[in-house]
């Protein structure tokens, strides 16, 4: 049975069943900072388990929202109003995109950057993993320059690391929000094809009002970096996808505790130099 240490913590099943018996049947987790990063940088797992019966997505929300922008009809809304707004609007976005569950842990972003691998925020993923045991997970990636993310990404890592090894998820992808992954080399990144049902993207995406009319156009900036992403991919080549997500390969930083997401980052950078040395000669 999951228990989660916030009093306030939300668990959304958009189809009612028990709690347990849909993290069970989960195959594709992501876990996000915040409200509207997992339809940003997960879609590929979302668009491949909707409205299948054998693959089934699960969002997990680590903050609250309440640091959110606010202008326009939501600008006189406090704190509580915003954390509710988002709260809301990320369980439409579950309902759209038929997730197996929807959970936001409701912690303050301060408490995320500065938790440590035995406080609250790792013993609930740990929890939400046991419990789940997806073959793929998504994740912030160690590159990006939002510190939430980088928070939440810390604390994902030191939950993974305490599975049993033959309960870690085949596949950990590390996505691009803040920060895109172009500049990886194309051995070192992993393209998510992310162009399938363009309807269902652009709705989940466009749920998230509250970012939107704040003057954010995530709607359009995600639509137009996937379809960036896959027209610059090769230059000597029509597209095989519309659009695509640039991820790294995070396994390795889990299944190696000796190695720091710090050192396993800057090892991309310096492949990244020596092909930019090369090229000029």
């Amino acid at each position: 049975m999951l228990k989660l240490k916030q009093s306030n913590a939300d668990i959304f099943i958009p189809d009612a069943s028990d709690t347990t018996a849909a993290l069970q049947r989960t195959t594709h987790l992501a876990i996000g900072a915040h409200q509207d990063d997992l339809e940003i940088f997960a879609y590929n797992g979302i668009a491949d388990c909707y409205l299948q019966k054998d693959q089934w997505f699960t969002g997990v929300t680590v903050t609250n929202g309440a640091g959110s922008s606010r202008t326009g009809v939501y600008a006189d809304y406090t704190d509580a109003d915003m954390m509710q707004v988002r709260r809301e609007e990320q369980n439409k976005a579950a309902f759209i995109g038929d997730y197996a569950a929807q959970l936001q842990l409701d912690y303050g972003s301060a408490v995320v950057r500065s938790d440590e691998d035995s406080g609250p925020v790792v013993e609930d993923l740990l929890n939400i993993l046991k419990i789940a045991q997806p073959t793929t997970v998504y994740l912030h990636n160690p590159a990006d320059k939002h510190s939430t993310h980088i928070g939440v990404l810390k604390r994902c890592i030191a939950a993974l690391r305490q599975l049993p090894a033959e309960q870690r998820p085949q596949q950990i992808y590390g996505c691009e929000v803040w920060r895109d992954l172009d500049w990886m080399l194309d051995e070192d990144k992993i393209a998510l094809p992310a162009s399938k049902y363009p309807n269902l993207s652009a709705a989940l995406i466009g749920v998230f009002d509250s970012q939107i009319s704040g003057g954010k156009r995530y709607d359009l900036a995600t639509a137009g970096r996937r379809l960036a992403n896959a027209t610059y991919h090769n230059a000597y080549a029509s597209d095989n996808d519309a659009g695509l997500t640039w991820a790294m390969d995070l396994k390795p930083v889990v299944d190696d505790p000796e190695l720091s997401l710090r050192d396993y980052a800057l090892g991309f950078i310096e492949r990244f130099k020596q092909d930019v040395i090369e090229r000029h000669g």
